[in-house]
């Protein structure tokens, strides 16, 4: 039997669906890792120390972070890719503020925190990528990045999430700083070991 040369693409449903759970599903995880004072890469992690050190609002830094972004998302992957992206960023931005009044969590072991953290944004990262969104930021420029060179995305991120650990050493505790790597990793393994263009078809 000869293969399909036109590839099923997503039905805009699908697409909102898929951008909507996975966006809830980022949410969680940051909300998890927010609980436990830690922290994580890419914009995200950016807005988290700034919230940390400021007191600002964590949904409004973030989105804040992202706007120059999409300028470049438009640029290299198009308005489809730049519009999902837009798109993604404020539903997680509005979920994580919508999470802290009916998820309150009292205590979490920062390992526990971290762990969830990895594999819930991991998988909700994934399902971004999948659906041709992202959380902005250091995804988008590790997706170019992954589209120009072959360099896997998990790997351009965990090399930028580095550098920003070892900023955010200098302002929160070390203890804090290792389960934050903890979580980072788990997460940029997931992406990593599971973001693959050839294993599925990007709409």
């Amino acid at each position: 039997m000869s293969a399909d040369p036109s590839p099923r693409r997503y039905t805009l449903f699908e697409d909102a669906q898929g951008l909507v759970l996975a966006s809830a599903q980022a949410a969680l995880g940051i909300h998890l890792l927010r609980a436990a004072g830690l922290v994580t890469g890419g914009t995200a992690g950016t807005a988290l120390i700034l919230s940390y050190a400021t007191g600002l609002n964590f949904s409004a830094l973030f989105f804040g972070l992202n706007i120059p972004f999409f300028a470049l998302a438009f640029r290299a992957r198009g308005p489809v890719f730049c519009a999902k992206s837009l798109v993604t960023v404020s539903f997680v931005s509005i979920l994580a503020e919508a999470l802290k009044p009916v998820l309150v969590l009292q205590t979490i072991h920062p390992a526990a925190a971290a762990l969830l953290f990895g594999v819930s944004a991991g998988v909700g990262l994934l399902g971004l990528f999948r659906h041709s969104g992202t959380l902005g930021g250091v995804s988008i420029v590790a997706l170019i990045v992954q589209d120009r060179y072959g360099w896997r995305a998990g790997h351009v991120q965990l090399a930028h999430d580095l550098i920003l650990f070892a900023i955010a050493s200098l302002i929160l505790p070390l203890d804090r700083i290792g389960w934050s790597l903890l979580g980072a990793v788990v997460l940029n393994f997931v992406i990593a070991f599971n973001h693959r263009r050839d294993w599925y078809i990007v709409s």
